[in-house]
Order: structure tokens, then C-alpha cells, then sequence
């Protein structure tokens, strides 16, 4: 069955997601996207993501209508979510916490900060569970929280001669699959900061990933069509 430009692109989605994810090195990612904006057919694009897992779930067929799971850091949320809390709470006076890496976050994690400030990354974390409340509380003092774009997070904090809400967004869309995170809480003559953003090593694999597509775009028009049923061909008709 012959391939759809859509079908193409979604199968590139999938490799870009498998190289943000780390599941392919750069020179297999740029011969599998090379191949796949030559596809022709279902069965010349099925072999370049059949060992690849899609985010959460198997891949969807290439014929199928259903969109392709969301992937980048918010990879295998099932896998994520559950397990004993490694951590259930966070305390700074005069000085500063963080939890960031592989942590698992507890059902209900409590922050404070006062004359100092705290650092919460849930961009590798776990979750004790699929809901999830982080409580952060401050006295002229400071808490960052860094998530992922594709986690589900609710902000709902009280900033009282400071500040409580949402940062800098990368762009990103919510996985079904994520947990749900609300942060709540106060700030007294201080601050409560969430950002959405990717890991600087998340970002490179992105940037790198999609130089390649261009390369293989550039190289695949300048190669030309090789049956007249793609390509420069298809915009004649």
C-alpha cells in the first residue's frame, strides 16, 4: 500500500522522539530518516520503527488514524509512576535544598524556604503515585520547580508581598499518560517559580535530531523522485 506524506512525517516524529529519548545514536537516526522520506510504501516504513516503542505504549500502525503518542522527556510515564517516595519533603533556613535526577516524588511532598531557597526538578523524577501535591511554602526566601512540557502541572499558590506562578514554557503538549502534579502554597516576601523546560541533554539530542531531518529533506529533494509517485512528481500534479 503506497505511503502518505502524512504517514512519512509521523514516522520521522517517531524517530525524532526515539533520538530525544536516547533509543537511537545520530548516524542511525540519519540513515532511518533518510529512508522513510523515500518510502514509498507501508512495508519500506514499518521496518524503521518496529524497535522502537513509542512513549507509554507500542507504536500505532502506519495505516492507522490514531495520532502517535507523545514522547521527549515525558518517555514511558507508566514506568514513572508508582514505588516507595525517596523523598517526602524539603526544609532550607539560612541555606538551600534540591531534588533533582532519578528521585521518586511522594503523594504529598512538602517544601519551605525561609531566608533560603530550594530546587525541585521533576524532569527524571518518578511519582509515588498518578496524583501528586507539592506543597511550597516561603518566608522572604525562594522555591524553583523545573517540570518537563509534557507533564500535567496545576499552579495554585498565594504570593503575598511576592510572588507564586508559572515561569518560562517550552513548547510541549500534556501526555495523557502523565501524572497529575499540583503545586500549591504560599510565599511571604519571596517566591514560588515553575518553569517548563527540557534537560540541556534533551535539548541537544532535539537540535541535533533536527539538523539531520533537514539534511535528509535537502538531500532527498535534490535526489529527486524515483517512480514519479513522490515528491517533485506529486506537486506537477
Amino acid at each position: 500500500m503506497r505511503a502518505s506524506d502524512a504517514e512519512r512525517e509521523r514516522i520521522a516524529e517517531l524517530l525524532r522522539e526515539a533520538v530525544a529519548e536516547g533509543r537511537l545514536d545520530m548516524d542511525e537516526f540519519d540513515q532511518r530518516l533518510e529512508t522513510a522520506y523515500k518510502a514509498r510504501t507501508h512495508g519500506e516504513l514499518e521496518p524503521l520503527v518496529q524497535d522502537l516503542p513509542a512513549p507509554g505504549s507500542a507504536v500505532a500502525p502506519v495505516g492507522s488514524s490514531v495520532p502517535a503518542p507523545l514522547g521527549g522527556s515525558a518517555a514511558n510515564w507508566p514506568a514513572r509512576i508508582g514505588g516507595p517516595a525517596t523523598s517526602t519533603g524539603g526544609f532550607a533556613l539560612w541555606g538551600g535544598f534540591n531534588r533533582k535526577g532519578r528521585w521518586t516524588v511522594a503523594r504529598k511532598f512538602t517544601a519551605f524556604a525561609m531566608w533560603g531557597g530550594g530546587e525541585i526538578d521533576l524532569r527524571e523524577a518518578h511519582f509515588e503515585d498518578r496524583e501528586v501535591v507539592i506543597r511550597c511554602f516561603t518566608i522572604m526566601g525562594g522555591i524553583h520547580v523545573t517540570a518537563p512540557p509534557e507533564l500535567n502541572v496545576e499552579v495554585r499558590g498565594i504570593g503575598i508581598m511576592g510572588g507564586f506562578g508559572e515561569g518560562s514554557n517550552e513548547d510541549g503538549e500534556i501526555s495523557p499518560d502523565s501524572p497529575r502534579v499540583r503545586i500549591t502554597g504560599f510565599a511571604l516576601m519571596g517566591g514560588v517559580g515553575v518553569d517548563r523546560k527540557r534537560t540541556k541533554a534533551e535539548r541537544g539530542r532535539l537540535k541535533e535530531a533536527k539538523e539531520a531531518e533537514l539534511e535528509a529533506r535537502r538531500r532527498h529533494e535534490l535526489e529527486g523522485p524515483d517512480d514519479g509517485g513522490s515528491g517533485e512528481g506529486r506537486k506537477k500534479l
